[in-house]
């Protein structure tokens, strides 16, 4: 990897460039939360994996870029469809193949083969699967999710529509925190565990081919765009999905989650004013507080509250993905994962896309 973003060593610490690290912690939080409270994972974990790349590729890139979830992954662990184990051999084989992808400069040709509706409907998938688990989950629990619901709409009425579930998010601490008290600081225990390969199944393929899918659109090839068009920065797809390999290689092993870079949080915090790196500096920290902190809310967070939360994060996914130059494509992948599995829509949708670029 290219060292030459150490020499943009402007970083600020301002009131815009906090601001812009919340517009890019909108959709983490909130997912994070959820893996950690209906799986065995550790949010302290997940958090501090979130924490140490936020600043290391903020000050490597010398930009405020982005380091999210790999939301096809967190959606099908999240789902049940995924095991803890094989959610971790799943990041490790993307960060495989994102590292050879991305050192080796082949992005841009295995970026032919999936189109931009194929993308779409692997993005409208997930969110159906999300959506499926967010009301699931609520219905154990109308009042809360009544209550979720009318605080959400309260927010998207005021103009804040992508910022209402991590409100949500919010307004579920305060009220575990008046259930069970304000929690006590834990310093988490480091160890090194790689899965077993007994949990590399078809299902772990299947769902890292579909984030994969994900990925080279959005956290690569859409990503390196915004940072040219908002930063003038000559940051290509193959560094960031070499940087993305790199990431998933060294943090998964310490229990954090398959990360990636991301097109939305970019876009996130360029809105909310981030203008240099300080912006990752700050959401790190933040991150590392919440690791330290949240630990015992988790445990007692209401789960009518979480579903409201996916429900909404599932609403946005889908209306990303019918902005679509092919709508009957895109909901037809969109539809066959969310009723089969997100790998075998993936499949399917990428030879109905080639069959229609070669009718064209």
């Amino acid at each position: 990897m290219s060292s030459e973003y150490w020499r943009n060593d402007v970083v600020e610490f301002s009131a815009s460039e906090f601001t812009g690290a919340i517009g890019d912690s909108v959709t983490v939080f909130p997912v994070v939360v959820a893996i950690a409270a209906l799986t065995e994972l550790s949010l302290t974990h997940l958090l501090l994996g979130f924490a140490v790349f936020q600043i290391v590729w903020g000050l490597y890139y010398g930009l405020p870029v982005s380091v999210e979830p790999m939301k096809a992954l967190a959606a099908l662990v999240i789902a049940g469809a995924l095991t803890a184990s094989e959610f971790a051999v799943a990041g490790l084989l993307a960060g495989v193949v994102l590292l050879v992808v991305g050192s080796t400069g082949t992005l841009g040709r295995i970026e032919q083969y999936v189109g931009q509706p194929v993308i779409r409907g692997v993005q409208l998938g997930v969110g159906l699967l999300l959506l499926e688990t967010g009301i699931r989950l609520s219905l154990t629990g109308l009042t809360l999710a009544l209550v979720s619901t009318i605080v959400a709409s309260i927010v998207i009425i005021g103009g804040y529509r992508t910022a209402s579930p991590l409100v949500v998010l919010c307004v579920g601490v305060v009220f575990t925190i008046t259930q069970v008290g304000v929690p006590t600081p834990q310093l988490p225990a480091f160890t090194v565990s790689l899965p077993n390969l007994s949990s590399l199944s078809m299902t772990t393929i299947e769902g890292t081919v579909a984030q994969l899918a994900m990925t080279v659109g959005n956290a690569a090839v859409a990503t390196s765009l915004l940072l040219s068009d908002y930063y003038d920065a000559d940051v290509s797809a193959d560094e960031l999905s070499t940087s993305m390999g790199v990431m998933n290689l060294f943090a998964v092993p310490f229990g954090a989650m398959p990360m990636c870079h991301g097109s939305g949080g970019v876009a996130g915090k360029y809105a909310f004013g981030a203008r240099t790196a300080g912006a990752n500096v700050i959401l790190g920290v933040i991150y590392a507080v919440a690791a330290v902190l949240a630990v015992g809310i988790v445990a007692a967070f209401p789960l009518p509250m979480l579903g409201i939360v996916l429900a909404l994060i599932a609403i946005e996914l889908g209306r990303a993905g019918l902005d679509t130059e092919h709508v009957p494509l895109t909901i037809g992948i969109g539809l066959l994962g969310a009723v089969t599995n997100i790998g075998i829509a993936f499949v399917a949708g990428a030879l109905g896309y080639l069959l229609l670029e070669q009718r064209t």
